[in-house]
């Protein structure tokens, strides 16, 4: 299945004049159709077990490719005004989606049956999995990954990514609470059930360092799973002087027995912090 888009797609990305060709622009657009269903993906799980997943480039490649045979346009609603080349989302009662006044997704981006939009944005080539709350004023950037049943709360800010078409997006797997303002971009992979306090910034070259045992275990860019994570700091010498700089704590597990719908001051209390 499409692989003949797949040909033209990779055929259009080396020679850009055959965006040009009606056969052409009709791959590329069938393919953000298919993205936007959610019968394609930017990235997709490999095996969930290890978390391990797959970039899909040549799908990267038709979102990329999907901007220059897009023409501007203005676009209205009421007295509001915009100018730009990506339709919206629509049919929100037909998907099963809750979209609450203010939330924007654009065309190309998959929303599941039993999402929950509150005013919020979802980028083009984005995944949002089934029973997943994208609350007030978070983000979901381009190509990111959203699992099932994870809560973004507000203010959060999930990075995307589209260039270089190699790079792995934000990946957020199923049951994770994401606390209010955490940032994860980068590419960041934030493994099944984990629990990121508010305020938590994870890049591709944050320290992640786990001080759960006798010694610290550092990561850079990925969150084991069940992991609960608050803010930190770790003295580094510079040549004015010795200073505290940000990174990433993982203070314990979440348990087996918690509920995964618990709130993030519960899963928190068990270690000592607040959110």
């Amino acid at each position: 299945m499409f692989e003949q888009e797949r040909k033209i797609v990779e055929a259009a990305w080396e020679d850009r004049s055959m965006l040009a060709d009606s056969a052409t622009r009709e791959a590329i657009r069938n393919v953000i159709e298919a993205v936007d269903k959610g019968r394609l993906r930017t990235a997709e799980p490999v095996d969930l077990e290890h978390g391990e997943w797959r970039v899909n480039e040549w799908v990267k490649k038709a979102v990329i490719l999907y901007f220059p045979i897009s023409k501007m346009r203005t676009m209205r609603g009421g007295e509001l005004e915009w100018y730009d080349k990506m339709e919206l989302k629509h049919g929100y009662e037909e998907l099963g989606v809750r979209a609450v006044p203010h939330s924007v997704a654009r065309y190309g981006a998959y929303i599941a049956p039993g999402a929950v939009l509150m005013p919020s944005y979802v980028n083009i080539g984005a995944y949002v999995d089934s029973g997943t709350m994208v609350d007030t004023w978070a983000t979901v950037g381009s190509c990111a990954q959203i699992g099932k049943q994870v809560h973004l709360s507000g203010g959060v800010g999930i990075g995307g990514v589209l260039e270089p078409v190699q790079a792995a997006p934000v990946i957020i797997e199923d049951h994770c609470f994401i606390g209010s303002r955490a940032i994860v971009v980068e590419g960041a992979h934030i493994c099944r059930e984990a629990v990121l306090g508010s305020n938590v910034v994870i890049t591709g070259s944050t320290h992640i360092i786990d001080v759960t045992g006798s010694e610290p275990v550092e990561y850079r860019g990925f969150v084991p799973a069940r992991s609960v994570v608050i803010p930190g700091t770790y003295m580094k010498r510079f040549p004015a002087g010795e200073y505290g700089v940000s990174c990433a704590l993982i203070i314990g597990r979440r348990k087996e027995s918690t509920d995964k719908k618990t709130s993030l001051n519960d899963a928190l209390r068990d270690f000592g912090v607040s959110a």
